[in-house]
């Protein structure tokens, strides 16, 4: 993890593997995965090159709502997103933002929050551990 609140793992699968690995567990966890953003698609169809990269933005209103109810401005950090993302060296890697830093961000630190916000935190490194296999 960085000051910026991103954590990245490094996948122990290929680009694809790492990717299916992660909408797998998405579906089987009844977690909606509500779109995905092909970057290096994006970056095709303008004739540019770009690396293996795929955002997926997925969520459960029953968890996210209760921490918009308490900071609107969450809203901007909601749904949460992994981005799978292959580096210049072919390594393959998985990011995304630190539920805690989410936390300080909008102010929910405290009650409720707190605890919603554990919770997300530890079911997102589950998540991230399960698709790279860390």
């Amino acid at each position: 993890m960085f000051d910026n609140g991103l954590i990245t793992l490094r996948s122990a699968h290929d680009f694809s593997a790492t990717l299916g690995r992660l909408s797998a567990i998405l579906e089987a966890k009844a977690i909606t995965i509500f779109t995905r953003v092909d970057h290096a698609a994006g970056a095709a169809s303008v004739g540019l090159a770009l690396r293996p990269m795929t955002l997926l933005i997925f969520g459960n209103p029953l968890a996210g709502t209760p921490l918009m109810q308490d900071a609107p401005t969450a809203g901007i950090d909601l749904p949460l997103k992994m981005l799978v993302w292959q580096d210049a060296g072919d390594t393959v890697n998985l990011s995304y933002n630190d539920p805690s830093w989410i936390a300080s961000r909008h102010g929910l630190e405290s009650g409720d929050s707190r605890q919603d916000v554990t919770a997300m935190a530890a079911t997102l490194g589950a998540l991230a551990r399960h698709a790279t296999g860390s």
